[in-house]
């Protein structure tokens, strides 16, 4: 009797990060989606643990988007021996090739710096992969279109679906072959509908089974006008105080949307003209491809082109690429606004930022989407008082603001609504949400919408053939 194809869960159950899920059907393996896990340490060691298949025998990766909790471990997966075609729209392979770089110079950098200053707990530290490991995997990359089927592996293809999250962005419809086809959908990160730049979700096609993402499962996005309210008041009182404001942000898609809501808000007059630094290579990249997708009337974008920038409406944007560019920032003797990398403070130059700056009650620290449990902007964002970076502890005296608006993922009440179209499949598995966040929406599309909705486990395996 043919073996059944089979589910499993290998990341983004419990958690909101470490996407990975793997179809077995006909002898064929598929992983769709090679994140990186993030956040609690309990979570970081799950990069290092040996992959639960051997990676040489998946015949293919389908990647939904660049950011890193979705592609940051298919350096690893190459380097233990993955050789197969890495599936995804060519907006995610411009993306991945700035991000997976960045992500192996970042690990080289970390572990260097832990050597120095000797806080590791190894001896001697080292990265999870190196830029080697990365330009490799880059090298498996092939770009597939929107709504176009490409057969990955004997008997599976798939097809990308604009997802809406950031540019490039797609859900993953995998079409299983065999004596009963089965089709199975793959949300991915689901964006919302009114994002400034981007065109909202296409609407979901049918299947039999779907997985879906629960980042805000069980909350609601503030209204944009609120947040942009509680953003201007926070960079009026910390100029008035002649402070300066740090903004972790994400350098895909945040750093965008933060300075076109920068750049509304000074044209409306809420804040003071002030020079705004985007200290980010990568998010400089980034945005370099966010302007020639508008530029180039890209799919995924709502923008018309031939426009004045904006991403610079103000025309104070300052970028800021080298490290002594980064350091001179130190200096600063008037107020200022900086974004900065990481999104949640788990690495990168915003953390001298935040080093220097949260002991300063004059300074403001926002914090414009999720932040994922055990991060230090989870820390911040909950009132600590104190947070460990780059080996020492820093008291927090600047004002402290959580902005969700600015979020890419859509709520909530917006996934309800993405999906209330679809006929309802036979199983909905709720992931990529903490678990009370994955056990509010599971309920939800029960309650609403009728759904047989599941949440997971961690290593999980499930029959996706038809139930008899």
């Amino acid at each position: 009797m043919a073996q059944p194809p089979i589910l499993s869960f290998l990341g983004a159950t419990g958690t909101v990060t470490g996407s990975r899920f793997l179809v077995e059907a006909g002898g064929s393996r598929v992983l769709v989606d090679c994140g990186l896990f993030q956040g609690l340490r309990e979570l970081r060691r799950r990069n290092w643990a040996p992959f639960p298949v051997d990676p040489a025998s998946i015949h293919a990766v389908v990647l939904t988007h660049a950011h890193v909790d979705h592609c940051g471990y298919l350096p690893a997966l190459v380097r233990n021996g993955f050789t197969g075609p890495v599936v995804c729209t060519p907006a995610t392979a411009e993306l991945a090739g700035i991000v997976l770089p960045d992500a192996a110079h970042l690990q080289e950098e970390e572990a260097t710096y832990a050597n120095a200053r000797g806080f590791s707990k190894h001896r001697p530290a080292l990265p999870l992969y190196t830029r080697d490991d990365a330009d490799a995997a880059l090298g498996l990359l092939r770009p597939a279109t929107y709504g176009t089927p490409t057969e990955v592996a004997p008997g599976v293809s798939v097809e990308l679906v604009n997802a809406g999250h950031i540019v490039g962005s797609a859900s993953a419809l995998v079409a299983v072959d065999g004596g009963a086809p089965r089709r199975l959908f793959f949300s991915g990160d689901v964006g919302r509908p009114a994002h400034p730049v981007l065109r909202a979700p296409a609407t979901p096609p049918p299947a039999d089974v779907v997985l879906v993402e629960s980042t805000y499962g069980n909350r609601r996005h503030e209204p944009e006008d609120d947040a942009l309210a509680r953003l201007a008041d926070a960079i009026v009182h910390a100029a008035g105080q002649g402070g300066t404001v740090v903004i972790p942000s994400f350098a895909v898609d945040r750093t965008e949307v933060l300075l076109v809501a920068l750049g509304r808000l000074a044209a409306e007059g809420r804040i003071p003209k002030l020079p705004i630094y985007a200290d980010s290579p990568m998010a400089l990249a980034v945005l370099q491809v966010y302007r020639r997708a508008i530029a180039d009337g890209d799919p995924d974008i709502r923008l018309a082109a031939g426009g004045p920038d904006p991403f610079d409406a103000s025309g104070e944007l300052h970028e800021l690429r080298t490290p002594d560019e980064s350091r001179s920032l130190n200096d600063l003797g008037f107020p200022s606004i900086i974004i900065s990398a990481s999104g949640m403070a788990t690495g990168g130059r915003v953390l001298h930022h935040l080093a220097r700056c949260l002991p300063d009650p004059r300074c403001a620290v926002v914090l414009p989407g999720y932040q994922a449990d055990g991060t230090r902007g989870r820390q911040l964002a909950d009132g600590a008082r104190t947070v460990k970076m780059l080996g020492s502890y820093v008291p927090v005296r600047a004002r402290v603001v959580e902005l969700h608006a600015f979020s890419a993922h859509a709520d909530a009440d917006e996934l309800a609504a993405w999906l209330r179209p679809v006929a309802p499949p036979e199983t909905a598995y709720v992931v990529h949400g903490e678990p009370q966040a994955a056990a509010a929406l599971a309920d939800r599309l029960g309650d609403d919408l009728g759904w047989h909705a599941v949440v997971p486990a961690q290593g999980e395996r499930v029959r996706v053939d038809r139930r008899r």
